[in-house]
């Protein structure tokens, strides 16, 4: 099991950032710890910044010192910073197009056992809906690292959803990675998964779980959700019977949405759509509840089995 999380990633690729960009800048809302960016805080005190529990305020400043020409850097658990301050990124960061990556770190059900408030289940669908508001989920350490990497070097705004607990490797240090291109990880015939963040992979393990019951599933790693690569999600549709979407969000607004419009749009197939309920979550370990509700590999594998038999397909 790999043992760097995503954000850990992302802070080693400030640190390395920072020896030559002078202009970059990060902050924190009280939760350097929890975005594991105390080495760069330790590191870079004169670039970095803590404005205490005070999400709005992260969000106004970090655009400020943008139009006075940093790179900067806005991390805070994606419930709070997806919520609370949402005005501020919509008017301050997405419509003033300041040079903001805003961090949303904790993603998903990531907090578990603390329940409906800490967790962002409604951030792609909320962020999603900003004009010029770019919108990624990374699925492991090397994809976050290539993405940003990717995002220091242009000054658009976006917001990066990462999860807690490290994932399971997809790529290597070989990935090839392009800005706003999805991955396709496999090709079948049956079926086209298309999963986004923590859920990469445990979709990796679904289509292996699939194949071993002599189901063609083909697998995209849609780690883009604005800008929405449609042509690579297009093309895997085109050459299987229908499309399965996979996501640690609820079922309104986010990737089943997207790729549900896509498809009734260019290339009309069956879709089914995992993820989390329309609901308040049951408490646990994030890995417990995806079980509960089946939404790891085994699950997975077993609902689009059931999907396949049931229309036929």
């Amino acid at each position: 099991m790999n043992k760097i999380t995503n954000r850990q990633a992302v802070c080693d690729v400030l640190l390395k950032a920072a020896e030559q960009k002078k202009n970059l800048v990060v902050m924190c809302s009280d939760s350097r710890g929890s975005a594991s960016l105390t080495p760069f805080f330790k590191a870079y005190p004169e670039q970095s910044y803590e404005v205490g529990i005070a999400e709005q305020n992260l969000v106004s400043v970090a655009a400020g010192m943008a139009a006075c020409g940093k790179k900067v850097i806005a991390a805070s658990p994606a419930s709070f910073l997806s919520t609370r301050s949402y005005e501020q990124a919509k008017i301050d960061v997405a419509y003033s197009k300041t040079n903001v990556i805003l961090l949303g770190i904790s993603g998903g059900i990531s907090y578990g056992a603390l329940g409906m408030t800490h967790h962002s289940c409604q951030d792609i669908a909320a962020m999603c809906a900003l004009p010029d508001m770019r919108v990624y989920l990374p699925s492991d350490r090397f994809q976050t690292t290539k993405l940003m990497e990717a995002l220091l070097e242009d000054e658009l705004p976006a917001y990066v959803r990462l999860s807690r607990s490290a994932t399971e490797d997809v790529y290597d240090e070989k990935i090839s990675f392009t800005l706003n291109k999805a991955n396709v990880i496999a090709e079948g015939t049956d079926v086209t998964v298309v999963a986004c963040g923590e859920m990469v992979p445990y979709a990796v393990s679904a289509v292996q779980l699939l194949k071993e019951q002599g189901i063609s599933a083909g697998l995209i790693d849609m780690y883009c959700l604005k800008p929405f690569d449609q042509e690579t999600l297009l093309k895997a549709a085109e050459n299987s019977r229908c499309v399965v979407t996979v996501e640690e969000h609820a079922p309104h607004g986010g990737l089943g949405s997207l790729v549900s419009q896509a498809l009734t749009a260019r290339c009309p197939k069956r879709v089914l759509q995992i993820s989390l309920p329309d609901g308040h979550m049951i408490p646990g370990e994030n890995k417990e509840v995806f079980a509960a509700y089946e939404m790891d590999g085994k699950g997975i594998a077993k609902r689009v089995a059931a999907f396949l038999k049931e229309y036929g397909l």
